[in-house]
């Protein structure tokens, strides 16, 4: 693993679990000092700083974003990757439930990212990654709110690249496909036939396995590094072939 991230100071939301913790460690591995924001940091590692933050809480935010900077002297680099999941069609989810994810997927990312500001614009290497889904590209059954919010995620992504090109800061977004995390082995193990469930998922994908959470940071960091300078306002899709391939059935 090279040091492509020496010297620089990144923050990641969420990051304390599933593709959260996968993102710190490959940039902690590529040279990064990284902070994790998240709102249970119990189970995470001691050599690791870590504020309880919940995104959906401005004052919170502020106070982990000012305290992680000084922590790590500087941020350079923002992975905004915390969220939460919601299943329903458009009838599913009552406008509490609405209003409440869309102000912690699409919103908590906002508050994360104007925290960050001040020192983004004072870095020579300033990234913002946001963690989209593919269904913002993909329709899928019962996914309405959900997808809802990740489109927004990838359309706002997109706008903030061309706001801030100017001062030297470069945003773009990670749209992953059906990934092997927690939330999902949670979702399995709530279905009747978790089995089946989960080869159900599988049998989806064209590569038909589950994303690994590694494949994820690594599109991340990617994005997030040094060596991507030219790349900015770009959704890049890591789900095994599902929104662009239409394969022959298996015989």
């Amino acid at each position: 693993m090279s040091n492509e991230f020496s010297g620089l100071a990144a923050i990641v939301t969420g990051g304390a679990s599933g593709i959260g913790a996968a993102i710190v460690a490959r940039l902690r591995a590529g040279g990064a000092r990284v902070a994790i924001l998240d709102r249970n940091i119990v189970a995470v590692a001691n050599d690791v700083p870590a504020f309880q933050a919940d995104i959906s809480d401005a004052e919170q935010v502020q106070a982990a974003v000012e305290a992680a900077a000084e922590r790590l002297g500087g941020i350079d680099i923002v992975v905004n990757n915390a969220g939460i999941g919601a299943q329903g069609t458009i009838e599913g989810n009552d406008e509490a439930e609405w209003h409440r994810v869309f102000d912690i997927n699409v919103l908590g990312l906002v508050r994360v990212s104007r925290a960050a500001m001040p020192w983004l614009r004072a870095s020579p290497h300033a990234a913002i990654v946001n963690t989209s889904s593919v269904l913002a590209i993909v329709g899928v059954p019962n996914r309405a709110l959900y997808g809802a919010t990740k489109g927004a995620v990838s359309s706002l992504s997109l706008q903030m690249a061309a706001d801030h090109m100017a001062e030297g800061i470069r945003v773009n977004a990670v749209l992953p496909g059906t990934a092997d995390t927690p939330w999902i082995q949670n979702l399995m193990d709530q279905a009747d036939d978790p089995a089946a469930e989960r080869a159900a998922l599988e049998a989806r994908q064209p590569h038909g396995r589950l994303v690994k959470a590694e494949e994820v940071a690594e599109a991340i960091a990617y994005l997030a590094g040094p060596l991507a300078g030219s790349t900015t306002g770009t959704t890049l899709v890591v789900d095994g072939g599902l929104s662009g391939l239409r394969l022959p059935a298996k015989s």
